[in-house]
């Protein structure tokens, strides 16, 4: 098990270059072709809509100019992957804008690499709650880097959330590649007592096995707390010094309107290292 294909979003955000270098040190290691995608941000509806001629519309005017910025994105994901020694990549500018476009793309890679929001940047507002709704809607990991702190390398010290569930279960199959290459492995039940069915008269012994089995070594962690559980795997990540929380995420989309589980919302918002997650 590994992956083959990494998708990274590139845009020309402050924080592009970092996913970028995140996204070809995970390729370089797993030997993995890497697709950087640029978006011009306008639907692919437009084009596909025969009576809306393009010719004649106000997007028309401004086409040029983002598809100038896209390319520019992609000229410096070119150089970052050619600086790190990324043996195979691609380049991809595609009209439509990123949640759709990086969603598609996204079922036929192995690992999508993006950034957390920042309300700070205009690009980012423009696009608000994208890495949420990718993550819910592309069927695969998706590797979400915070926008704020440094992330020289990623997937040392892991910390995997387990409660048994569909999510948590897609996430920590979706990691195993990074597990596999990682120094230290824990994996936190947070109140398992309340979740017997889902754990069993030893809760983690059985997922600890299954990992052992992919040559992973564990330490298994029995978190009690009466706090809210975001906040608390973000205390226990800081507590340990990992450096990647591994997770199920959970919620669903109503038509653009992305609804979230609660500890998903609160590590999504103050999330402090990067998170891989799937739904």
């Amino acid at each position: 098990m590994s992956y083959k294909t990494i998708l990274v979003h590139v845009d020309q955000s402050r924080h592009a270059a970092a996913r970028i270098r995140i996204a070809a040190e995970i390729a370089l290691a797993e030997n993995a072709h890497l697709i950087g995608s640029a978006m011009t941000g306008i639907s692919r509806i437009m084009y596909q809509d025969a009576a809306v001629d393009m010719a004649w519309t106000v997007v028309a005017a401004e086409l040029d100019n983002l598809k100038e910025q896209a390319e520019k994105a992609l000229t410096e994901f070119d150089a970052i992957a050619q600086q790190m020694g990324v043996l195979s990549y691609e380049k991809r500018l595609v009209n439509d804008e990123p949640g759709d476009a990086l969603s598609l793309q996204g079922r036929y890679s192995d690992l999508v690499v993006i950034s957390q929001t920042d309300v700070d940047e205009t690009c980012s507002r423009v696009i608000s709650g994208m890495p949420e709704y990718v993550m819910l809607n592309c069927g695969r990991p998706v590797l979400i880097v915070p926008y704020a702190g440094e992330f020289k390398h990623i997937g040392n010290n892991v910390l995997v959330t387990w409660d048994g569930s569909m999510e948590a279960t897609r996430a920590l199959t979706n990691a195993i590649p990074m597990l596999k290459r990682a120094k230290n492995v824990a994996v936190a039940l947070f109140n398992p007592s309340v979740q017997f069915n889902a754990h069993g008269e030893q809760p983690g012994a059985d997922i600890a096995l299954y990992l052992a089995r992919h040559k992973i070594k564990v330490d298994v962690l029995q978190e009690v707390t009466e706090m809210d559980v975001g906040n608390t795997l973000l205390s226990l990540a800081a507590d340990l010094r990992s450096d990647l929380i591994v997770m199920g995420g959970y919620g669903h989309t109503r038509f653009r309107e992305v609804l979230l589980g609660g500890v998903t919302k609160t590590v999504l918002k103050t999330m402090t290292i990067p998170v891989l997650m799937s739904h």
